[in-house]
Parts: C-alpha cells; structure tokens; sequence
C-alpha cells in the first residue's frame, strides 16, 4: 500500500510482532466472544501471556521483564487495537500499574510486586474515577486516615479497569483532604485485605470483555508499608498521577489510530465484496471519496502519533501534546467508525461483524484517561488561555 513508511521500529520490533500474531491468533481470537457473553477474559490468559513473556517486558531483568523499550508494549497495543480485542488489559497492567511502581515504589514494593505482575501471578488495577469524581481527579472523595502504624481507607471507586481480576489496586486517596489535591496519595491494595470489596462487573456500551468493576474500601488497614513510595510520598499522589497521565494519553491515542485503520481495511473489503444496484459499493463514488477522506486522515493521525512515540521515549513528551494526540485520534476514531458502519448498511449493526463491536468499544475513547474536553482545557492553558 502507498502509506508513509514508519521508522520506528527495528527487525527485532517485528519479530516481535509476529510473535505476538502467534500469541493472539491461539490465545486470544478463539476466546474472545466468549469473554464478551462472560463480561471478562479468562484468568488463563493473564497466566499464558507472563509465561510467553508478554507481560511488563518494559521493566528491568531484575524485577522479571526484560528491560525492552516501550515500542514492544506499543505493538501489542496497535496489534490489540487492531484485532478488536478490547477485552484484554495488558496495556494498564504493564505500561500503567507497573511503571508506577518502578518510578515511585520503595525497593521492598518493587521487589513484591513488580516480578507477580510480569508472571501474571497478579493482575494490577488503578482506581482513580468515582461515581462523584471521574476526569476531576482533584475531586476524589475516598480518604486514607492516619491510625498509627497504618491508614483507615474508605470510599468507593468506579469504571475500574481490571477491576474483576486485580490482586494489586492503586487507589488514589486523600491523605489531607484539607490540603486539596496537595494531600492525594497512593495506596498499594490487595485482594483479600478485610474491608476491600470488588462490586458486579459493570455492563457497558462497548469493551463487553473487559472487566470494568466497582470497587469499595471500608475501614480498610492498610499499613504504612503500602503506602506507594513510603513516607517520601506521603500527599504528592497527584503529582505522580500528572507525571504519568502523558504516557496514558499516548496509549490510548496509539489504540485508536490502530482501530480506525483496522476499521477502514474491514470496509475496503467488504466493499469490494458487497454489490448493489449491479455494481459493488466500493465502485459508488461516495464510498471511494468517504474511504479516501478517512484514509487521509488516519494516515496523518499515525505520523504525528510516530512523532509523540518518538518523543516519549526521548522522555520529552509534553502533557499538551499527548493530550492533542487523545484528542485529535479518538475523534477521529468515532468519525472513522460512524462512517464505516454506515458503508456496511444493515451489517454494520449486526453485533457478529467486527465493525460493530468496534463502534461500541470506539465511544469510551473520549471520556477515559479524561474526556476531551479536558483534553481541550489542558491544550488551551498551554496556550496561555486561562
């Protein structure tokens, strides 16, 4: 095909990606329906994916990765975006849980947790969003109280990815409410801790596999042990949280490019296939210039995506523009969706064909890792709008 070569990734890169294929064509496409009927994947696959090394491969040797660098975890990202497995939660396991504790954790944390999460022994969750406080994370009403050697966590998380299956959550909490969001801290949470409730699996629009849950904290001891960097973080949780939200953003900008190209090749297909009036719909003039339209655009959206990539791993990416990179591309997924269901017709709202389920996953795109409009905001101050 014509597009612009991409220059990113080396011929290791893409051994990899042929590996993972392999991983998916086996362990993930016979399943996924299923896991859509279950609202979950299966634990197995959590299990397989640490023991073919597909887990946290961006951490060290030392904590049971292999020290690869991030394009390892955007391959997986594009290559899950692209089939429509929106069920399975490697991407916030392995480039969000586990990269909080390798920035932030104590070594005895690290140590815990970090080698349980590459082996898939432990699946790991953040809980950020509550029923009262989703993008306005300085809203969060859950609180963490000092009793001694330990805190008193209560409160309520919601939309919590992983949720179901996590054995280590995140939780942002307020260690001084008073403070604002200068007295936010993160807590190291596990199954089992009494007082720690996971709700029902959440039904949802789209992402049917995921396993979105409810998550409740009542009078939970949590030792001071766990409180994520020990006492040197003690109330700097939101700065951690800002520090990382650019490599959030980018992830699901990465996913959404990888999607609506996916969405497009789908439709190319099918309208090569599909004849009305004597003549295929690929031949209507309205279907080439809608196609070519989109095509345009996503051509544009990976290029300045490469760039963002390229620039965060130079660790140069800035909060604006990763949040110009979520903004524009998953926009532009839910046009490219919209359009591609409509060149389908009656198929394109039949639950069986891939297009569909991607319309539906498609629509969260714009509202987590904060909406769009939040997306304009930060953008607008880094304009010096105020």
């Amino acid at each position: 095909m014509f597009m612009i070569p991409r220059t990113l990734f080396t011929p290791d890169h893409t051994a990899y990606r042929d590996a993972f294929a392999k991983f998916m064509a086996q362990e993930i496409a016979p399943h996924h329906e299923a896991w859509e009927n279950d609202g979950h994947v299966s634990r197995e696959l959590w299990r397989s994916a640490g023991e073919n090394g597909h887990l946290c491969m961006t951490m060290p040797e030392a904590f049971g990765g292999v020290g690869a660098d991030k394009l390892y975890s955007v391959i997986q990202m594009e290559a899950l975006g692209a089939g429509g497995f929106s069920g399975v939660g490697f991407g916030l396991h392995s480039e969000i849980v586990a990269p909080y504790l390798l920035h932030y954790g104590t070594p005895e944390q690290q140590a815990h947790y970090l080698p349980r999460l590459a082996s898939g022994d432990m699946v790991g969750a953040i809980a950020m969003s509550e029923p009262a406080a989703g993008s306005d994370l300085q809203g969060i009403k859950t609180t963490a109280t000092d009793a001694g050697d330990h805190y008193l966590l209560n409160g309520s998380k919601t939309f919590i990815t992983n949720g179901f299956h996590a054995d280590l959550v995140i939780v942002v909490a307020k260690t001084n409410p008073a403070a604002g969001a200068k007295g936010t801290s993160l807590l190291l949470i596990e199954r089992g801790m009494p007082g720690f409730s996971v709700g029902k699996k959440l039904k949802k629009l789209g992402l049917k596999a995921q396993d979105t849950s409810e998550l409740f904290f009542a009078d939970v001891k949590v030792p001071k042990s766990r409180l994520l960097g020990g006492e040197a973080h003690l109330n700097r949780g939101f700065i951690c949280l800002m520090e990382q939200l650019p490599w959030e953003r980018l992830q699901i900008a990465i996913g959404a490019v990888a999607a609506s190209q996916a969405a497009i090749d789908w439709t190319v297909a099918y309208t090569k296939d599909r004849k009305a009036f004597g003549s295929t719909v690929a031949s209507f003039q309205n279907t080439r210039y809608v196609l070519a339209d989109l095509q345009a655009k996503v051509q544009a959206a990976q290029v300045f995506v490469d760039r963002c990539i390229e620039l965060e791993l130079a660790k140069q990416l800035s909060t604006e523009s990763a949040s110009m990179a979520k903004l524009w591309t998953t926009d532009l997924q839910g046009q490219v969706m919209d359009a591609c269901v409509q060149l389908h017709g009656g198929y394109g709202f039949m639950w069986e064909y891939p297009i569909t389920r991607a319309y539906a996953d498609a629509r969260v795109q714009r509202i987590y890792g904060g909406t769009n409009e939040v997306m304009k905001e930060v953008i607008a101050r880094g304009m010096g709008l105020r």
